[in-house]
């Protein structure tokens, strides 16, 4: 098992990215459940929407699994990474999809043996909120990008056609010029900025801090957060703990996304402001990404240019996601 000390994975910087191909017609995918317990009826509507896409899916051995004791949890440790280091090291599958967060993803970091992962042909990666663990260790150890959207075994993916349309346009036609936006999108501090996106679920990108797993964001990046059920003041805690970790130091600009069930959403934006506000960088509030409605699939890991501007706050791709 390769450790964050090793020369192969200093090698494996995450500032050069090499880009897993894109989603075509006949490739095949594998779900998998890294974290929380996956509703199996919830999951079977997702695969057939996959199907319909013209792709070939399978599942891991314990996409269905609950842990024995730990109910929060689907399957054991070692069972979850297991199918992660399955459908990644296959070398028929085109990309490996999550179905659902929860929490669990971070406990599989240190039973990955990424040297294989590595070795095996780069592949596309998505899931979002706990996926954030793996989304940072992906970039960390395999240098490549990732996409955060909508999972396929949730109601947020299979109720909800635009979320559907959003990561199926982010995974089959991720080109450059892509606009991404949502209808509450708006310049929270007006400006512009260019750089690669990082970031996730704030609660995660907090929690990864100090870890082998999660590097400090490049010069000029651009920070996606968003975050769900956490009240006002846990936010605070995270932005200033990240605040004082130095993590926001040299960012380009932060895109927010939704606060669903943070408490009052104006009292969220009051903290945001004061959180960040004064960091003298452009910043978008309410992209449209995270635990909303019409969710967006954002890349992680590709630049971007932020325009936190009238008429329209809005990212676009400066690059093609994939190839």
């Amino acid at each position: 098992m390769s450790t964050p000390e090793s020369g192969q994975a200093d090698e494996r910087s995450s500032d050069r990215l090499t880009k897993p191909r894109r989603l075509r017609p006949g490739d095949r995918v594998c779900v998998i459940a890294p974290a929380g317990p996956v509703p199996s009826a919830v999951l079977d509507k997702g695969l057939a929407i996959l199907e319909s896409w013209g792709l070939e899916v399978c599942t891991g051995d314990h996409v269905r699994d609950r842990h024995p004791t730990l109910d929060y949890l689907a399957g054991d440790d070692a069972d979850r990474a297991h199918d992660l280091m399955a459908a990644w090291c296959d070398p028929r599958t085109k990309a490996v999809l999550c179905a659902r967060g929860g929490y669990g993803a971070m406990r599989l970091l240190d039973l990955l043996d990424w040297d294989a992962m590595a070795a095996a042909p780069p592949k596309v990666f998505a899931g979002s909120s706990d996926i954030t663990a793996l989304h940072q260790a992906f970039a960390r150890h395999l240098g490549i990008p990732t996409v955060f959207g909508a999972m396929v075994a949730t109601s947020a993916f299979v109720d909800d056609p635009v979320a559907q349309a959003n990561l199926r346009r982010m995974l089959f036609q991720p080109d450059a010029g892509t606009v991404l936006t949502g209808p509450g999108a708006e310049p929270l501090v007006p400006g512009r900025a260019r750089g690669r996106t990082v970031g996730g679920n704030l609660s995660l990108v907090a929690s990864g801090l100090g870890t082998p797993d999660a590097e400090r964001p490049p010069a000029g990046a651009i920070a996606l957060l968003e975050d769900v059920t956490e009240e006002p003041y846990r936010l605070d805690r995270y932005l200033t703990h990240l605040r004082r970790a130095g993590w926001f130091d040299g960012l380009g600009g932060i895109a927010l996304g939704s606060w669903v069930d943070c408490g009052d959403i104006s009292t969220v934006r009051q903290v945001l402001v004061d959180r960040l506000g004064d960091l003298g960088i452009p910043i978008i509030w309410e992209l449209g990404f995270g635990h909303c409605e019409g969710q967006l699939a954002i890349p992680l890991g590709t630049e971007v240019e932020l325009v936190a501007e009238p008429p329209v706050a809005h990212l676009s791709l400066a690059e093609a996601a994939l190839q």
